[in-house]
């Protein structure tokens, strides 16, 4: 189990992640900055505005009221950042031998004791991910055949990562 690190960013708690995916830059790029295709890993609907300084709205999580945040980054094909909730979001992709590309997700989480809860839950988000860059139909982070988050999220509490935030309610899987 890849599981995600519990690092500082710019001295706040953090967890961190990264992939490789065998696709060019641009192919990851769109799968993480175009709202119809972050519809089928991201934990929420995304409406954005590709500019740094732009609005980026999130909807339909069944765990999160919405929410409206600010893009901090925009910069094609390699970075993009933003507020989300509390915390911070920074998703940078970068191109490796072969055509391949590395995405490193960062969340820079409002409170340390989140750290286990988020990537529990980032790590289910970035299967769905793989999913989609695998040309397969997935069942988004929130379905049914989702990789299950409570395993992940034991995982993430026995590797050290903090944990004791409350976590919401399990909304029906759909």
């Amino acid at each position: 189990m890849d599981l995600g690190t519990y690092i500082e960013y710019d001295g706040r708690p953090a967890v961190r992640f990264q992939r490789t995916y065998a696709h060019p830059v641009e192919r990851v790029w769109r799968a993480v900055s175009d709202p119809a295709e972050l519809a089928a890993w991201f934990p929420s609907q995304v409406r954005l505005e590709q500019r740094t300084g732009g609005t980026i709205t999130f909807t339909g999580d069944p765990y999160a009221e919405d929410e409206t945040g600010t893009v901090l980054v925009y910069d094609p094909p390699h970075r993009l950042s933003f507020t989300w909730y509390d915390d911070v979001i920074h998703l940078i992709v970068e191109p490796m031998d072969g055509g391949h590309s590395s995405l490193t997700l960062v969340d820079v989480l409002d409170e340390a004791q989140a750290a286990a809860r988020n990537a529990s839950g980032w790590f289910v988000c970035l299967d769905e991910l793989a999913t989609l860059l695998e040309g397969r139909t997935g069942a988004g982070p929130h379905g049914e055949g989702a990789v299950p988050w409570e395993p992940v999220y034991e995982a993430h509490v026995q590797a050290g990562l903090p944990s004791g935030v409350e976590i919401p309610d399990a909304a029906p899987r759909t």
